[in-house]
């Protein structure tokens, strides 16, 4: 105990980043690469698969293109469940950020490579994998950082997703420039550098600066465990090749079939998720009525991620094809505008910051933000409506209608993306922390799964209504989540 409290006392004392832990500016700079070869590679990769082959792309129809892009969105994040197990499981937090970096980088080497599909489709396979070794982790390292009475900590995960945002806004320009200004390989090729200068990064700065328990996993694999894991891996393995084969057998085994199974899958995940985290013996009531006011939190950040992340696909497709990119006689990259969701970020980062710190324990409660932040996503995409309506789908708009609609979304994620890292720290039992910490990141994926689908249904002539009922469906959740924000409080045992 009394080893514990010198150990909860040396993170207090330690302020030497911006009156932050150390070790923070290790993750956070780790982290920015990382999201710089991320959010490049992202950038390019709907119109590489898109743009015609005499285009230096791979002449998908654009609704294939769009569905892939969504759906390994979601894979992506869904992955993070087996690096959060691996983390408390196997390897522990340090050395599994690593060796997700390290697939990570080996994926956009793949992808740099002029060998089409088969490219594509293989760094994806690495790339999923990797992200979810990488994510989870980091933040949760974040985390460990602070003590759980400990002000800093939301502040801390703020300035942690400025790092986040330095490098993805970076990242288009310069991949996004040299993918479609030059050629789409070469854009692939600098998100593989990025991503080795996070883990140098990561490698020389972690030694000095992490706590040493990330160096070994919070709940050991026994023996039995591993037996009775590796059942379940081959079992679930078996189930998902004979769905496929089935689909094979049945001659509707495509592309868009393949998506809608990934769709389910990343669904359901959760589901099941939080059913072994709500049953489990190793953790008490308290964790548990904990775990009980994290689920709806989670939907409304999953109704959330599934409007913010169809800026890569739904306004991506939306800035080429639809928007007047021709300006002082330079035509604008239309991969530049996705540098808009974290320029806006970076933009009201500090005020956010200064926000919580000055109001301190008078700040609205998690939920309270969570319910703001989905009225605020919601109007991002009614803000869309304007200008379809005022001048119709045939004609090309004012840059500054995207950059609006870009502008009011990144204030709800403020409102919702670093709360939801902190709270889910912060409402995180014991035995699952590198795995709750994965649950945050389902809510992503879960979110770009629907996006999977429901982006079949955008064209130019119905875009008004789509607008119109994505952002209807987000205000109304927000309006419910209101509701709940009392019992919700309750259920979060002290935990603001």
């Amino acid at each position: 105990m009394q080893e514990q409290q010198k150990l909860d006392l040396e993170k207090m004392q330690d302020a030497s980043f911006f009156g932050q832990p150390k070790g923070l500016s290790t993750l956070f700079f780790t982290e920015m690469w990382e999201r710089f070869s991320y959010y490049g590679m992202r950038a390019i990769l709907l119109y590489y698969m898109y743009f015609k082959v005499s285009q230096g792309g791979l002449g998908f129809s654009q609704t294939t293109a769009a569905s892939i892009m969504a759906i390994y969105g979601s894979l992506v994040y869904l992955s993070s469940v087996i690096g959060g197990y691996v983390s408390d499981r196997l390897w522990g937090s340090r050395k599994t950020v690593f060796n997700g970096g390290i697939l990570i980088m080996v994926g956009h080497i793949v992808l740099a490579l002029p060998l089409g599909a088969y490219a594509l489709f293989g760094s994806i396979a690495l790339i999923i994998l990797g992200t979810g070794f990488l994510k989870p982790n980091v933040s949760e390292m974040v985390g460990s950082l602070y003590t759980e009475s400990d002000g800093r900590r939301d502040s801390g995960f703020t300035i942690f997703v400025f790092g986040i945002n330095l490098g993805s806004f970076i990242a288009p320009l310069l991949v996004g420039y040299l993918g479609m200004h030059v050629n789409f390989h070469l854009g692939f090729s600098l998100a593989a550098i990025g991503m080795f200068f996070g883990l140098l990064q990561y490698y020389l700065g972690g030694k000095k600066s992490l706590p040493s328990p990330s160096l070994y996993p919070n709940d050991p694999l026994e023996p039995e465990d591993a037996k009775k894991l590796s059942i379940r891996v081959i079992l679930g393995i078996v189930v998902f090749a004979l769905i496929v084969l089935l689909f094979k057998f049945m001659g509707i085994l495509t592309i868009d079939s393949f998506i809608t199974l990934l769709s389910i899958l990343a669904i359901l995940t959760p589901i099941v998720y939080f059913i072994i985290i709500i049953t489990s013996k190793k953790i008490t009531d308290k964790e548990r009525s904990r775990v009980m006011a994290y689920i709806p939190l989670f939907i409304a950040a999953a109704i959330f991620w599934a409007i913010e992340e169809q800026g890569s696909v739904v306004l991506a497709l939306f800035a080429e094809n639809q928007v007047n990119n021709h300006f002082l006689g330079f035509t604008i990259p239309a991969a530049w505008y996705q540098s808009l969701n974290p320029l806006f970020i970076m933009a009201y980062t500090p005020l956010f910051a200064l926000l919580w710190v000055k109001l301190g324990k008078k700040q609205p409660s998690s939920p309270a933000k969570f319910a703001t932040g989905m009225l605020v996503a919601g109007l991002s995409y009614l803000f869309m409506v304007i200008p379809v309506t005022m001048f119709g789908t045939h004609s090309k708009i004012s840059p500054l209608w995207l950059v609006g609609s870009w502008a009011i979304v990144e204030i709800a994620e403020l409102l919702i993306s670093p709360i939801g890292l902190s709270v889910t720290t912060k409402l995180a039992p014991k035995a699952f922390e590198s795995q709750m910490m994965s649950m945050w990141f389902l809510a992503d994926a879960a979110g770009q799964a629907v996006n999977s689908q429901i982006v079949k249904f955008y064209t130019p002539a119905n875009e008004i209504k789509y607008f119109s009922i994505v952002g209807i469906v987000a205000i109304i959740a927000g309006i419910i989540l209101f509701f709940l924000v009392k019992p919700v409080k309750k259920l979060m045992e002290g935990v603001n």
